[in-house]
């Protein structure tokens, strides 16, 4: 009996007629599969039962690891074959970013001169669900050698891998998500969640908090949060709009104008912020149709402003600009000496906000 290929042949157009494109013909059409829904539900049924069993292994063996990982003085190596050391990039990559220095080397590449990275200052985990990992167990004794530390992530406790760890982390599962039992699913599933127990045990041990995290992460959103300062952000110099306590409403209405904040201060002699005028401030004073060129700027100015000190983290400005409606802050020193100056505007360009 001639069996039917699994590929098909489509000619292409405006070529040789020789020239073709081989694609692979699905057994059956999407519609004939109505049971995929299920079949998808069920996945994460069963890996979501394989990490909640994890729970039930939180014990002595996890807390030996914790504590082989902070008295590290050195850095921790994550390393695993296959599926395994695409978990371990991913464990390595989130212990690095909460405090604890970490990377990924490649089994293959560390039995070819990669373990010269390897101290006896340092932790290597080893990640393999069998705990037979022909390439893992090839570098062990090398790296116990070096006198590092090792820990073992693997599905069976009894395996060569985890008698030979200092401490073994069991991440087996009762069973794979993949209907034939072969692919790893939950197994890795089970790998990660262990790697960010242990990342965020460590986090909190280490008492690491957010602006760690934002140094760690100065492209983000959060580290431009946490990491920017009003001084980073506000005008200084020629660029402050301000004018002297003896100064007219027209003199404002022109420094307004030549600096482009919505905004002048009002200070005295030594720079002291005396008062603040704004947009705002000008449209209600032409309400009253004053003469502008006789009007003192004090007589009509906002005193006692609101402002903010240059060390102040721009975020905070931006919350006191929301809290009192307002678009403009002067920045002052300790001495409350007109330092710079900084609107709304400046904040969205910085992506405080």
């Amino acid at each position: 009996m001639r069996h039917r290929s699994p590929f098909t042949e489509v000619p292409q157009k405006n070529s040789d007629p020789k020239s073709t494109v081989i694609i692979l013909r699905m057994n059956k059409p999407l519609s004939a599969a109505p049971h995929a829904l299920d079949l998808a539900r069920q996945v994460l049924i069963i890996e979501a039962d394989a990490v909640r069993a994890l729970t039930q292994r939180i014990d002595d063996n996890f807390l030996r690891a914790l504590n082989l990982i902070l008295a590290c003085k050195g850095r921790v190596i994550v390393s695993g074959m296959g599926k395994s050391g695409h978990i371990a990039r991913k464990i390595a990559a989130t212990m690095s970013s909460t405090g604890t220095p970490a990377y990924f080397v490649h089994p293959g590449e560390a039995s070819h001169g990669d373990l010269g990275m390897v101290t006896a200052q340092d932790v290597f985990i080893a990640i393999s669900y069998s705990g037979e990992s022909d390439e893992l167990l090839t570098i062990v004794p090398a790296v116990k050698r070096q006198g590092a530390h090792l820990i073992s992530l693997t599905g069976n406790p009894q395996s060569s891998l985890a008698q030979a760890a200092d401490a073994h982390l069991d991440g087996s599962v009762a069973q794979e998500a993949c209907p034939m039992g072969l692919a790893p699913t939950a197994s890795t599933t089970a790998a990660l969640a262990l790697g960010d127990a242990l990342a965020v045990a460590l986090l909190d041990a280490k008492g690491f908090g957010e602006e760690d995290f934002a140094r760690s992460h100065p492209g983000g959103s959060l580290g431009r949060r946490l990491l920017t300062h009003v001084s980073d952000v506000m005008h200084t110099n020629a660029s402050i709009p301000s004018v002297p306590n003896s100064a007219t409403l027209a003199d404002a209405v022109l420094e307004i104008s030549r600096k482009g904040l919505g905004m002048t201060a009002i200070v005295d002699d030594s720079k002291h912020l005396l008062g603040i005028y704004t947009d705002g401030d000008l449209r209600r004073t032409l309400e009253k149709k004053v003469d502008f060129s006789t009007t003192p700027v004090n007589t009509v100015m906002s005193k006692n402003p609101r402002s903010i000190g240059p060390d102040a983290l721009a975020v905070d400005a931006v919350q006191l600009m929301e809290k009192y409606n307002i678009s403009q802050l002067p920045v002052v020193d300790a001495n409350k000496r007109l330092v710079g100056a900084l609107n709304m505007h400046d904040l969205l360009k910085a992506k405080v906000i």
